[in-house]
């Protein structure tokens, strides 16, 4: 089961809506959902709610070291309370998924984020499972920083906001350590909609049934992906 729940984000007004903290959004979204109030914890450094479920004890973490001093605040709570690495769920924005987007893993490396890269440092293990949120790719390397440090788009801040409140649903899933069946219901691509069926009016002057051709005004358009 997942014992600890880190969100990832930069502390401050300045930074709250931008594409960095989506790991924030992402726990608060959690926290509203299991009905946890997050407070400031001196000895973690960070935002911290505890839950009692009837399979233990979870905590909910939003660290408020800045980003790349995120495993100071990880490390010392998981080590206090003897959480292994594979219970723990650190929830971050992802450079390589289009907002919308949002997968499931456990270990690998940071792939350049800092937050990732010190908590590796602190937890000594990459077993972690890391849920990534998609916030798109400024397109040059040199860009990166100031991208992350920016306010998305409105259209990417709904796209971003509608795959949380998706994921988010998957909570008793991901706290009940059912992680494939997690993953499955996180990585399922919304249905592609089907055609409205024909009404009478339509069929007048239409080509016989198996020579129909819609024209491209009457295909349907597929949801982002």
């Amino acid at each position: 089961m997942i014992r600890l729940i880190v969100g990832l984000g930069n502390p401050g007004p300045e930074y709250e809506h931008t594409r960095h903290n989506a790991g924030f959004w992402w726990l608060d979204a959690a926290a509203h959902q299991l009905g946890a109030a997050l407070r400031f914890e001196r000895n973690y450094q960070g935002l911290l709610a505890r839950l009692v479920l009837p399979d233990g004890p979870v905590w909910l973490l939003q660290p408020m070291t800045f980003m790349n001093l995120s495993g100071k605040s990880v490390g010392p709570l998981a080590h206090f309370f003897k959480i292994e690495p594979a219970q723990i769920l650190v929830v971050h924005d992802e450079l390589d998924l289009a907002p919308g987007q949002i997968k499931l893993k456990q270990g690998g490396g940071a792939a350049g984020h800092n937050g990732l890269k010190d908590i590796l440092a602190q937890l000594g293990s990459p077993d972690f499972w890391r849920l990534r949120i998609g916030i798109g790719h400024p397109g040059d390397r040199a860009e990166v920083a100031n991208w992350v440090l920016k306010r998305p788009p409105l259209e990417d801040r709904l796209s971003i906001n509608q795959c949380i409140a998706a994921s988010v649903e998957t909570l008793p899933l991901l706290l009940a350590g059912a992680m494939d069946r997690a993953t499955m219901k996180i990585h399922a691509k919304p249905p592609r909609p089907k055609l409205p069926p024909r009404q009478p009016a339509d069929l007048a002057g239409a080509a016989p049934a198996d020579g129909l051709a819609a024209s491209p005004a009457d295909l349907p358009t597929r949801s982002p992906e």
